[in-house]
């Protein structure tokens, strides 16, 4: 018997689809199956032989935005740290720091720069990932050197890399604890305020922020489909056709997503173009170039 649509995959809290295509009577249902057609919403799948456990953790990740007051001990925080600071860092920089915040106050004060979300505040743990040269420019003033390289686009680029490979990892690691987590960019909404909130020295900046911690009963996040693979792997050279194929061909999908999980209707393409229409759009990271300059960041 087929497996019916919805159903929760126990080890990874995935919904399930269906069968894989050509799977009749369900017998031959496989982890990566269930996976591939949760995160695709597709029988188009793409092959990809026999998935590792990694890979299987990382095609069930979903945002959390309801949590458990249940704390995150300091071991879980460790490790998940641990775990970032074993991804890959450009020439072993290692240009990032992550501020972990507990108390209830300073939660309350970032969720109202970060657009107001309560999700911050109701997270036992909110995480601020910190791009950070600061540690970089105090090593050349113990030697007498000035960074100039530090003043250059290059340098905000390759802090900001390493904080999202670090962030990453943090996120991978968390999922197999068992937290869930959602990232939130909107601290970079009122970057300076952030910045002073936590107490960030010259040449380190809020990249965007986890709210981390056990997914509450109520939480109603599932795995958000993706663009299909062919939007995203070229062959030697880009194709713009082989993408705005993939592009219409994922605009049924996400439709059919929104409409499963209550939300209101929407075009995925419109809500690109609206995303990057004007300034406006960016709630106040429009401004991001001169607030890192007051932030010791004179990218040039």
């Amino acid at each position: 018997m087929n497996r019916a649509v919805g159903i929760e995959d126990a080890r990874l809290g995935v919904e399930v689809l269906g069968p894989v295509a050509g799977d009749t009577d369900g017998s031959a249902l496989t982890a990566a199956g269930d996976l591939l057609r949760a995160r695709y919403r597709s029988d188009d799948l793409p092959d990809v032989g026999t998935l590792s456990t990694v890979i299987e953790r990382q095609l069930a990740h979903k945002s959390v935005r309801s949590f458990l007051a249940e704390d995150v001990p300091d071991s879980a925080l460790n490790a998940i740290v641990v775990a970032a600071q074993s991804a890959a860092t450009s020439s072993n920089q290692q240009a990032w720091s992550v501020v972990a915040v507990r108390d209830e106050a300073r939660k309350s004060r970032l969720a109202t720069l970060a657009g107001d979300q309560q999700l911050i505040r109701d997270a036992p743990i909110f995480l601020v990932w910190v791009a950070d040269l600061s540690r970089a420019r105090a090593l050349g003033a113990v030697s007498g050197v000035e960074l100039i390289g530090t003043e250059y686009l290059e340098a905000v680029l390759v802090s900001a890399v390493d904080t999202a490979l670090a962030a990453q990892n943090a996120v991978l690691a968390a999922e197999s604890l068992d937290y869930g987590a959602v990232y939130v960019g909107a601290v970079r909404n009122n970057l300076v305020e952030v910045a002073r909130e936590l107490s960030l020295p010259p040449a380190s900046f809020p990249v965007f922020g986890l709210a981390l911690g056990r997914a509450a009963a109520d939480d109603t996040s599932g795995v958000k489909p993706r663009l299909p693979l062919a939007a995203v792997l070229h062959s030697e050279q880009y194709s713009p056709e082989q993408a705005a194929a993939a592009v219409d061909a994922y605009e049924p999908l996400i439709a059919a997503y929104w409409h499963g999980v209550g939300a209101a209707p929407r075009v995925w393409r419109e809500a690109v173009i609206e995303r990057w229409r004007h300034s406006g759009s960016l709630t106040g990271r429009d401004k991001l170039t001169e607030r890192l300059r007051s932030l010791g960041w004179p990218a040039r």
